[in-house]
């Protein structure tokens, strides 16, 4: 209790002393290019843009006439197309970038998949859901009306950990009809003590969306499960 009135302390007089007194804004250069505040604001506008429509799926731009539309639009030009025409255009651009995306991410899970199937230890259900027992435990299994304590990591295909309950320290808390398709099925199967290693295609995880924007859409996941405890309703 005591840090947390200090923290609210030390966030007032803060606070106080903004009110009186503003910082003033940073015009050091941050390059040679950077010469003052305006040329650091212009640089940052492109990279927030560049940024989106990149993550967005767009490979490459004619970055000439990106420019130019920033100088059209600044000089209140004509326009080469109108606002109506610019939406539709991105729109269409988009769509298309994001479904090539995510043709590429789900053949990318089909490839790993149909190659992890394979490896001795590894079993495969008729939905495409893919798993390796680990250490298999002894205790009952959870129904669906359930709620389940359980440590695990979850990564990509490619290795990148989205979400690790171990780092928190803190098991996950759960009914087993609030997880997605492929967790749900797996734990139905898995006796308290069970470590398993999950390998779920896209379709029983999730989907076409994705989620988090740390999971893109189609992607297959990798899941250590570590089966703790059935907490009864």
């Amino acid at each position: 209790m005591k840090t947390i009135v200090l923290i609210i302390c030390c966030a007032s007089a803060g606070f106080a002393g903004a009110q009186t007194k503003k910082p003033p804004v940073s015009t050091k250069p941050q390059s040679a290019l950077l010469r003052n505040a305006l040329d650091s604001f212009s640089y940052a506008v492109g990279v927030e843009g560049a940024s989106y429509y990149r993550q967005q799926g767009a490979p490459v731009l004619n970055t000439e006439l990106v420019k130019k539309a920033f100088d059209d639009v600044y000089a209140k030009k004509t326009l080469q197309i109108s606002t109506e025409q610019t939406t539709k255009c991105i729109q269409q651009n988009m769509q298309n970038y994001m479904s090539q995306k995510l043709s590429t991410e789900k053949d990318a899970g089909k490839i790993f998949l149909a190659s992890n199937k394979k490896r001795p230890g590894v079993t495969e259900l008729p939905n495409g859901l893919q798993y390796e027992v680990i250490t298999q435990g002894t205790g009952n299994k959870p129904q669906a009306t359930d709620t389940v304590k359980a440590h695990y990591r979850g990564t990509l295909i490619s290795g990148v950990e989205f979400d690790n309950s171990y780092k928190r320290g803190e098991p996950l808390q759960i009914p087993v009809n609030g997880v997605i398709a492929g967790w749900t099925q797996a734990l139905e199967m898995m006796p308290v003590g069970s470590k398993w290693k999950l390998f779920i295609p896209s379709d029983l995880a999730y989907g076409d969306r994705g989620a988090g924007g740390v999971i893109p859409g189609g992607a297959t996941l990798i899941f250590d499960i570590e089966l703790l405890d059935i907490i009864k309703k």
